[in-house]
């Protein structure tokens, strides 16, 4: 049987316009890149992980800080994600690509999991993730795992600068062109935002890490820990999502 090496690529940059270097700020005491990666790493269906970052000489403290930290790192595009995506697969040679967002510190390793699983059993299969056609799960939680025909075909079907930008948003734009799993969750949580994009969602994150006090909680600890902590709700509740 072919081994599938299966790479998980965490884009990353400084130049966040509503929170300009959020990815080495800190989360719980430690940066949030870090708190990402140690998540990331505890999966178990991933054979390595890969910070895809830009060439742009504001992001190289990022490499440096990468570097420093003994990660794999691959520099390229700033605007041209899809690009930077399709030359760090052939980098470090991935037959699937789970894609993560670097502003996501309470990813949750078992759904990673457990996306990559969705594709890996079902042949034929060219995406999954656990957001299309409907949110369920907390915002912050975003999986997306892809074969690397399905990566190499993106590549020559977007060519908008929009779609290079927003690396699968061709996908679910264009779902007939594609054979897609989901993740579906039993109850609908789509209604918590756990992604880092302003202050009051630092703010947020920050609490739910002093909360549990080490990183090794899942995503239904923090939804029972709401119960002793509705302010939680209030803190990032009027942040609004950028539109792709």
């Amino acid at each position: 049987m072919i081994q599938m090496k299966t790479i998980a690529i965490i884009q990353a940059r400084l130049g966040s316009t509503r929170l300009p270097g959020k990815v080495l700020r800190h989360v719980g005491g430690r940066t949030m890149i870090e708190r990402v990666v140690e998540r990331v790493q505890r999966c178990t269906r991933i054979d390595q992980v890969v910070i895809a970052t830009s060439t742009k000489t504001a992001d190289q403290p990022l490499v440096e800080f990468c570097q420093r930290q003994g990660w794999d790192v691959y520099a390229g595009s700033e605007h041209d994600v899809l690009t930077r995506y399709v030359d760090a697969a052939d980098e470090f040679s991935a037959d699937r690509i789970v894609r993560i967002t670097s502003d996501c510190p309470l990813i949750e390793p078992t759904l990673i999991d457990q996306t990559v699983e969705l594709l890996s059993n079902a042949p034929g299969t060219d995406y999954a993730c656990n957001f299309h056609p409907q949110r369920r799960f907390p915002r912050g939680l975003d999986c997306e795992v892809l074969t690397r025909d399905t990566l190499e075909r993106l590549n020559d079907l977007a060519l908008d600068n929009h779609y290079r930008e927003h690396v699968t948003l061709y996908v679910y734009r264009n779902a007939s062109q594609f054979t897609i799993a989901s993740i579906n969750c039993e109850n609908d949580w789509s209604h918590l935002r756990w992604t880092v994009d302003t202050q009051e969602d630092l703010q947020l994150v920050n609490a739910i890490y002093e909360h549990f006090g080490a990183g090794d909680f899942d995503w239904k600890h923090i939804i029972a820990a709401y119960s002793d902590h509705p302010n939680w709700l209030d803190m990032n509740r009027h942040c609004i999502q950028k539109v792709a």
